[in-house]
């Protein structure tokens, strides 16, 4: 059951401001109903939990150290902002998480002025606080820009290069390194604590201030040894040698769910004169629930689950994912051929990349959230003779299109790139959206761009990339399951270029591309029931076309329809440009394009998303028959 503990604190905090009206021992009461409260709502939507759970004490901490929302905080990521919605002003909605018209999974400007920044993508947070604190420098505003940036994070560089430019907004920024996986420092313990409350009091700044000022009327080289002393024997204590060469005062680690250390050292560097400074939090994903502490993930994702007993609710049995036989076909060409090998950035069970790191675990590399370094590392492998297998999400793909462009597509490097989450993606919303691989890739010289009508097509296309040295090849897939087809026992390589005919018919073509095939077939089973004789192509390539096959289709239908699963400049658009340079629409063709709609979609169910952009069955028979002047209560067969 998922019934609502009591709580009494909670129920009196509706602001931050509320928050700081309590005593500071009323605060872990307060962190144990958040914590309650978390749990309770993300079991009736499902989402992010153990991100979340593990940062309780510290979302407590900031809202009642820090004035936010004049300062701005910026959590990195943004899954891991839960209890902080529910301390903002939106706890009476926080159970419509990730649902439609509810609140969105992951931070975002137009919900909460307490949202200053929105983000879902990982390593952002202190590039974004970094503007917000020189901003106000500049305008002599008071606010401070806080970013939380979880370990994980770290491992990007456009972390590195935020923080190799943050001397410019001195005390105003703060950046939190919340530690939840790997420490990179040694154990918190009471020496720790009792360190970093030290360095990061006035009376020690204000010593360390006057030693400076001391040591700079020393000889140039004498000062500098005393500078160097001074960051040295900080970082043998407590780890963040590396963060002072990067110009940040660095204090910690301390245990981020102690209250009773955090609040002193937050309140210590919100007034020091010291900065920008970085405070090293050690936390634990899914703490203070049990069934998540003892999970191997931590209960990062999670379905809608029992509460007392964690049990997540189980989707009922059907096809195979299409990750999975993504994986599946993988593995199985791996095992054909000692070439092949896969990356992903941070991404293993996601893309399924973990079952080919358990077969092949010396051609696996996961490089951490890092896909710059992925796709031009997998063209430095092609480069050599190997056949590498880049599999990113589409939408984290967009995060390193120069080097598609540059390091891959120009030197025609036979990088082969399985794009994950092709498409509307359901509960994740906008951010997550797989809506622009097809317009980024197929107007690349070079590039060969497929995508799979169904799994067993994409057993097929898994072969053609892992055959194909031509140049870079790509593959789409979407979030969810199959459509329930049998897979080939043996897969076929298809010929590049070349789609398929589905169904034959007369009148109106359906072009389709990708897994909008089974609502292309039954739009043409509603056509045709109303007199309109449909042909389905299924035509597997958007890069390149199948000339031959659209230039057939084009010229012996009246109403031809393309619909593909992205965004305008796509699939639709290469063929309108192919219709109108070769001159198929002079003679009174009638071609339309559907693609997704020229906004970005809020998280839905998929087929609600898809309803909306009227890229289901009803909206490719509208078209039709919009495209024919018929009404639709009434359609006779047209005529010419």
């Amino acid at each position: 059951m998922n019934d609502r503990p009591s709580m009494p604190l909670l129920d009196q905090i509706h602001w931050p401001s509320d928050l700081r009206g309590l005593k500071p021992e009323q605060l872990p009461q307060l962190a144990d109903e958040l914590r309650q409260e978390v749990i309770s709502a993300v079991g009736v939507t499902g989402g992010h939990l153990g991100s979340g759970l593990g940062v309780v004490e510290l979302t407590t901490a900031i809202h009642y150290v820090f004035n936010t929302p004049e300062d701005k905080l910026v959590w990195d990521v943004g899954h891991q902002c839960y209890p902080h919605k529910i301390l903002t002003g939106r706890r009476d909605r926080i159970r419509t998480l990730r649902q439609g018209d509810g609140l969105s999974g992951f931070t975002k400007r137009a919900e909460s002025e307490y949202d200053p920044f929105g983000a879902a993508h990982s390593s952002t947070s202190i590039s974004a606080a970094l503007g917000f604190a020189v901003a106000n420098k500049l305008t002599d505003k008071p606010g401070k820009g806080i970013a939380v940036i979880g370990d994980g994070a770290m491992s990007a560089g456009m972390a590195y290069e935020a923080m190799n430019n943050a001397r410019e907004a001195g005390n105003r920024l703060i950046v939190i390194l919340n530690d939840n996986d790997m420490s990179i420092a040694p154990p918190v313990g009471g020496l720790s604590a009792y360190l970093a409350r030290l360095v990061s009091s006035r009376e020690f700044l204000g010593l360390r201030g006057l030693a400076r000022r001391f040591a700079r009327k020393l000889p140039r080289p004498l000062h500098n040894a005393a500078r160097k002393t001074d960051e040295f024997a900080r970082g043998m204590a407590m780890g963040g040698t590396l963060f002072e060469e990067l110009g940040f005062y660095y204090v910690g680690p301390i245990d981020g769910h102690n209250l009773d250390q955090l609040i002193p050292v937050l309140e210590n560097v919100r007034d020091a004169a010291e900065g920008p400074c970085l405070i090293h939090v050690v936390t634990q994903k899914g703490k203070g629930y049990a069934p998540a502490e003892a999970a191997a993930d931590k209960y990062h994702g999670v379905q809608k689950f029992d509460v007392v007993t964690g049990a997540q609710a189980k989707a009922p049995p059907g096809p195979p994912s299409y990750t999975g036989v993504f994986a599946k076909a993988l593995i199985a060409e791996a095992q054909r051929d000692e070439r092949i090998c896969a990356i992903t950035a941070a991404m293993p069970s996601g893309t399924g990349l973990d079952k080919f790191a358990e077969a092949f675990p010396d051609r696996s590399f996961d490089v951490g959230i890092a896909e710059q370094h992925a796709v031009t590392f997998a063209a430095g492998l092609a480069a050599q003779g190997m056949r590498p297998f880049c599999a990113i999400y589409s939408t984290f793909l967009q995060r390193a299109y120069d080097q598609v462009v540059h390091d891959v597509a120009i030197q025609n490097l036979p990088v082969r790139f399985a794009i994950d989450r092709a498409g509307l993606v359901g509960a994740d919303g906008s951010t997550h959206a797989g809506s622009f691989d097809v317009a980024y890739l197929a107007t690349l010289p070079n590039m060969v761009v497929m995508a799979a009508a169904d799994e067993a097509e994409l057993v097929h296309m898994v072969h053609t990339c892992a055959m194909h040295d031509a140049g870079p090849i790509a593959v789409r897939y979407p979030r969810g399951n199959g459509v329930g087809v049998a897979l080939p026992a043996v897969p076929e390589r298809l010929e590049i270029g070349k789609g398929r005919i589905v169904r034959e018919g007369r009148q109106v073509a359906i072009l389709s591309l990708g897994t909008r095939l089974e609502e292309a077939l039954k739009a043409a089973e509603i056509l045709e029931a109303k007199g309109l004789s449909t042909t389905v192509a299924d035509l597997r390539f958007a890069k390149p076309l199948d000339e031959a096959l659209i230039r057939k289709l084009l010229t012996t239908h009246e109403v031809a329809v393309t619909i593909e699963e992205g965004a305008i400049g796509g699939f639709g658009a290469h063929v309108l440009t192919l219709a109108s340079d070769s001159g198929l629409i002079d003679s009174g063709l009638k071609l339309r394009t559907m693609r997704l709609p020229d906004i970005f979609q809020d998280q839905d169910k998929p087929e609600k998303q898809y309803a909306d952009a009227k890229l289901d069955a009803a909206g490719i028979v509208e078209t039709v028959l919009t495209a024919l002047r018929h009404n639709s209560a009434g359609v006779e067969t047209a005529r010419a």
